[in-house]
């Protein structure tokens, strides 16, 4: 009788040659009987499939698949893995990152214990380049605690602010409960999107508290590629969770919980939109601060006096002071702050560049 796998691995590659054999290395030497791995190639234009290719030949007796497509981007490629895969439950690694030893296994684990919706795991921030910028991420969640209460892991995703789907293993059955298409196409920050409309219709979670993935930074990666698109993409995510949660019954205190990450969040790419032409950054930051006064359940300032207060639940109190801090004179319309946020954005920008 077949057996449907536990863990399905879905790898969504494109042009990713030199980086993807190390990946699927570390897939590949955990795996067993009840685990299959999908990778599909999203239209490279250099040798990423034939690099995939040798590596499933060399392990005839796992269950692996490699789909080859037309380039479609990645949200209609994590979109179709889903498709593809049979597992119970689904772990999304990056065609650049790297699957720490022994994860299959503490996985395998936590679901004999305590069968949950989601595994939320701790990761690396990793610097291959720069080793003394490594750091692990650990977790808000309890370790190895189930929780079932919802406002209660609700509040703690939001207090994390960690959004990809590569740190979630989430049941197939969550995924498949979804609106389809789930992942939307054409837009960047797809996981930021979808990943807390998951937790959403999540009963139970649990967390598993090693590092999972190495989880790569480099001037390649797609949140260094700032542009008018790009702000405007990840806005919309933002906007896209507080309509969603809005539909919810939740308490007031986990919607300003909600509304700071979101401060966060927005905070984050109103500074990046220095890094662009004057007249782009000037255009690119009114829509988003439009699209701010859109996503937040309280009046920002509200928002804004709790990040600098007490009555947050918080990983870094003072990472929410700066945030809500630079929010005001943003908004504020800050000279000396734009002139500053001006300068060191091109500085880093022109980094970024001699780096490439």
């Amino acid at each position: 009788m077949n057996v449907a796998p536990l863990i399905s691995i879905l790898v969504p590659a494109y042009n990713a040659e030199r980086l993807v054999e190390e990946t699927l290395r570390s897939v590949l030497e955990q795996m067993g009987s009840r685990h299959e791995l999908v990778v599909i190639d999203d239209g490279s234009r250099d040798g990423t499939a034939e690099v995939i290719e040798r590596l499933l030949r060399a392990h005839p007796a796992l269950a692996l698949r490699l789909i080859r497509q037309d380039n479609q981007g990645l949200a209609i490629t994590r979109n179709r893995l889903l498709d593809a895969a049979t597992g119970d439950y689904i772990l999304f690694v990056d065609a650049d990152d790297v699957l720490l030893p022994g994860t299959l296994d503490a996985l395998g684990n936590i679901v004999a214990v305590h069968q949950p919706d989601a595994i939320v795991c701790d990761f690396n921030d990793w610097y291959p380049d720069n080793p003394r910028r490594n750091r692990r991420i650990e977790r808000a969640y309890p370790a190895g605690t189930l929780l079932r209460d919802r406002e209660q892991f609700l509040r703690m995703f939001f207090v994390d602010r960690h959004f990809y789907a590569c740190f979630y293993v989430l049941r197939r059955a969550i995924y498949a409960r979804q609106p389809a298409p789930l992942y939307p196409a054409g837009r960047a920050f797809e996981d930021v999107t979808v990943t807390p409309q998951l937790l959403a219709d999540c009963g139970s979670v649990v967390r598993l508290a090693q590092p999972i993935i190495n989880y790569r930074q480099h001037h390649g990666t797609m949140k260094r590629n700032v542009s008018h698109k790009w702000a405007i993409d990840f806005a919309t995510a933002a906007r896209h969770v507080s309509q969603l949660y809005g539909r919810l019954a939740l308490s007031d205190a986990l919607r300003l919980h909600i509304d700071a990450s979101i401060i966060h969040f927005y905070s984050v790419i109103l500074k990046a939109t220095y890094e662009l032409a004057w007249r782009d950054g000037q255009a690119t930051r009114a829509s988003v601060r439009a699209m701010l006064q859109e996503s937040l359940f309280h009046e920002v300032n509200m928002v804004l006096a709790a990040m600098e207060g007490s009555e947050l639940m918080s990983r870094d109190p003072r990472a929410d002071r700066i945030a809500a801090g630079q929010m005001r004179k943003i908004l504020g319309g800050s000279k000396t702050f734009l002139l500053g946020k001006l300068i060191s954005r091109r500085i880093k920008a022109w980094q970024r560049m001699i780096k490439a």
